[in-house]
């Protein structure tokens, strides 16, 4: 049976933007320094064996409070819509749809983050994404962000991937998720997907695709400036990961057209399209 959807999952942070999300306006609307908010994170998270993500959302509504900042979604989207992006990312998601419609098939594109899903969803490129699954808030009667909703981790990363593969789009029903579901059934399969990320943190989720079939791509920030407390430079970091099998490829965060990314990514469309009409449809004749 063809299957003739191809999904591309994301990173965010460091992936389509360089750095993390929440550095571009929130962070120094809290009078903090980038390094001071995130050594207080880790330290929050170290004293009280607390997963990372969860001790930097509740870092967020603590200090906000104090420095008296809005934490209503609407705020959260404000903050969104500042954040500034690699060469070429607003272009991407239209020239990659239309190349893939010109071979007869269509891609859905999707967020697997750890950062602030009400970030994205404020983006510029919101409306690109099937669905967008990050860690995010709960929010009180007064609309008022209170509670962590969701905490995605490096780890649980690779759950979103059955999700999309199962074609459930929600991060609560896990009723469906472990659900047996013949193959033919399932939306899009993982030798449709391509997983684009940037580091350590998409480790598990770049192997998980690779291993059932799929594409895993690791992009480094073009534009690095090194410094003495960076022992690895991205692009070292995604040489390792290459090297150690756990992707596939790697190229310059540069979504821009006919740069090196933008290319590699139109080549894998070209594997899956190829694969498909060799494997996945039965009535092909040759």
């Amino acid at each position: 049976m063809l299957k003739n959807t191809i999904a591309i999952a994301y990173d965010f942070d460091g992936t389509l933007a360089p750095g993390n999300m929440q550095e571009n306006a929130f962070i120094p609307d809290l009078n903090m320094s980038i390094p001071d908010f995130w050594n207080e994170a880790n330290k929050i998270a170290k004293e009280n064996d607390m997963d990372e993500v969860l001790a930097y959302m509740f870092l967020m509504l603590q200090k906000a409070k104090e420095m008296s900042i809005p934490v209503k979604k609407t705020a959260f989207w404000e903050y969104g819509s500042r954040i500034r992006f690699y060469r070429g990312v607003e272009t991407f998601f239209d020239r990659i749809n239309k190349y893939a419609a010109s071979k007869g098939f269509m891609v859905e594109h999707y967020i697997i983050s750890s950062g602030n899903r009400e970030f994205v969803e404020g983006s510029r490129i919101a409306n690109y994404f099937t669905d967008i699954f990050a860690s995010g808030f709960m929010y009180n009667q007064d609309g008022v962000a209170c509670w962590p909703a969701l905490a995605v981790n490096y780890t649980n990363k690779t759950q979103f991937l059955f999700r999309i593969n199962k074609g459930i789009h929600n991060s609560y029903d896990n009723t469906l998720i472990n659900k047996i579901v013949p193959e033919n059934e399932k939306p899009i399969p993982f030798s449709n997907m391509i997983y684009l990320g940037d580091g350590e943190t998409d480790v598990p989720a770049m192997k998980m695709v690779k291993l059932q079939g799929g594409i895993a791509v690791a992009v480094y920030n073009p534009d690095f400036v090194p410094s003495p407390n960076k022992k690895r430079s991205p692009k070292d970091l995604c040489t390792e990961i290459v090297q150690n099998k756990r992707a596939d490829f790697m190229a310059p965060a540069d979504y821009s057209e006919d740069t090196e990314l933008d290319k590699l990514i139109k080549k894998c469309i070209d594997k899956i399209v190829s694969d498909q009409l060799l494997f996945g449809n039965n009535d092909l004749n040759l």
